[in-house]
């Protein structure tokens, strides 16, 4: 990634270790969404740079090292590229809060650095992960996990580096070969990781980065080459549904993490200020732009008044501005199409009934005029039936809805095409339990957002996704468990 004069950026695919232009020579700029400053031109790929991709991955793993590597060997070279994103932590987070608004204290203290914490992971688990042996008489039957082969991982502009290091990190740790496709809106890191996985020592063709769009274009190969063996996806259903199509043809497993409309429930006898903050973070974090975001805020009608009002304050108290300020809490949305999405919305749940407690415009004042700044907003009078209740919105929006009962929560909180994630606020652990175990989610969080234990399943069900990552799922879904049994003749 070459750096001009002028502090622009020229960003390139690298294919077999090699730095490369598109095959058309076609470009695309990257803009800050802070103030739509130019950051970059980057290769706009076509559909014979994921065809030359997919052949350098493919004669990586047919020919080269990494595969045949022992597990503590790649965990080893894992380790040093780790080394080389903590060592480059404060560059890789500014590149991001350039390129996706992020907010930049947040990226150098959480996302960021679990980009080298899911390298370390899964390189440790890879090295150490138990295998299974039954002997039985004179037969010995065990397993072995040999990788599967070339990895397509197409991640999304949310959570750029950090979302896209979930699928490379495992993917590598079992011996597999990858192209990664960012997103077309955030080039920029995953270009910068790439140089510094190189220097590190990941050998050439193992980690391929193409840049550009979907469809028929780069990304087209990655989910219909019949010579990819696992696709691995974070982003829309919509989207989500046609990389399953594609893949259908080859019988190429998918694991595809989508959207979410999750509930975020609130009982009465929940600590108030623990919920409002869990509420908060819920929804806010990230400008709304989270997949996994608590935007249906279903609260208990016995406390509605009070947590409304407290829920109402803190989120009137969160700055919004320039994702590199330090106290800003909110950045801005991705891009101006985004902008008018959430916006759209917001205009829908007025038409449907809806009352803005706050927020509900866009931010045009002083520095924020040319950014895409959306204010926190929190909608009551809706029920979960209208389409702002039911729809991902992917913005700082909330909708309040009252319930009753504990069957009552459960049914509206199960009322929804998405199954990604859940959260509960209570004291009583006997309904936190009982609510988990019934909920129509892959995650359900108790008392707490977004936390995260590498070891546990990751995915959703319904319109979120299909399978599951982190742990000894990753290793069922990146690796091809091979039986073999013995018989041992005296």
């Amino acid at each position: 990634m070459k750096t001009a004069p002028d502090g622009t950026r020229s960003v390139r695919h690298l294919i077999g270790g090699e730095w490369v232009d598109a095959s058309d020579g076609n470009t695309f700029e990257t803009r800050d969404p802070h103030d739509q400053t130019l950051l970059g031109t980057v290769a706009r790929g076509t559909a014979e740079d994921g065809i030359r991709a997919v052949t350098a991955a493919r004669r990586a793993f047919d020919e080269g090292p990494w595969p045949r590597m022992t597990p503590k060997e790649r965990a080893r070279t894992l380790h040093d590229v780790a080394d080389a994103v903590d060592s480059h932590r404060a560059e890789l987070a500014l590149l991001e809060t350039w390129d996706g608004g992020k907010v930049l204290n947040h990226m150098l203290h959480a996302e960021t650095p679990r980009v080298a914490h899911n390298l370390r992971f899964f390189a440790d688990y890879a090295a150490m992960a138990p295998n299974e042996a039954y002997p039985d008489g004179s037969l010995l039957s065990y397993v072995l996990t040999p990788p599967a082969g070339v990895v397509s991982a197409i991640s999304p502009w949310n959570a750029p580096l950090m979302l896209a290091s979930w699928k490379f990190a495992p993917a590598l740790a079992f011996g597999n070969t990858v192209v990664l496709k960012p997103a077309p809106q955030t080039p920029l890191s995953a270009a910068r990781f790439a140089e510094l996985a190189l220097e590190a020592g990941l050998p050439e063709g193992v980690l391929n980065v193409v840049q550009g769009y979907g469809g028929d274009e780069v990304a087209g190969p990655l989910t219909a080459d019949p010579r990819v063996d696992r696709i691995t996806f974070t982003g829309s259903t919509t989207t989500g549904r046609k990389i399953l199509a594609a893949a259908a043809a080859n019988l190429t497993p998918v694991s595809a993490e989508l959207g979410g409309k999750s509930a975020n429930v609130v009982f009465d006898d929940a600590d108030i200020e623990v919920a409002t903050d869990v509420a908060i973070k819920g929804v806010f974090a990230g400008s709304g732009q989270v997949c996994l975001a608590g935007s249906r805020l279903l609260v208990q009608r016995g406390i509605l008044d009070d947590f409304l009002a407290r829920f109402t304050e803190k989120a009137q108290a969160l700055k919004v501005g320039d994702p590199k300020e330090p106290d800003t809490n909110l950045g801005p949305l991705i891009e101006g199409p985004h902008l008018d999405k959430v916006h759209g919305y917001v205009e829908l749940a007025q038409t449907e009934g809806g009352k803005i407690i706050t927020g509900g415009a866009r931010l045009t004042d002083d520095a924020l005029a040319n950014g895409f700044y959306y204010s926190p907003t929190v909608i009551t009078g809706l029920t979960n039936e209208t389409r702002t209740a039911r729809e991902e919105i992917f913005g700082p929006v909330e909708t309040v809805i009252p319930f009753d009962t504990e069957e009552e929560a459960l049914a509206i909180a199960n009322d929804s095409p998405y199954g990604l994630a859940g959260i509960l606020c209570t004291q009583n652990l006997d309904r936190a339990h009982r609510l988990a175990a019934q909920w129509k989610a892959g995650m359900v969080w108790l008392n707490c957002f977004f936390e995260r234990d590498l070891r546990l399943p990751f995915g959703g069900e319904g319109a979120s996704g299909v399978g599951r990552e982190g742990g000894q799922y990753s290793r069922e879904f990146f690796t091809n468990p091979r039986a073999v049994t013995m018989r041992m003749h005296s």
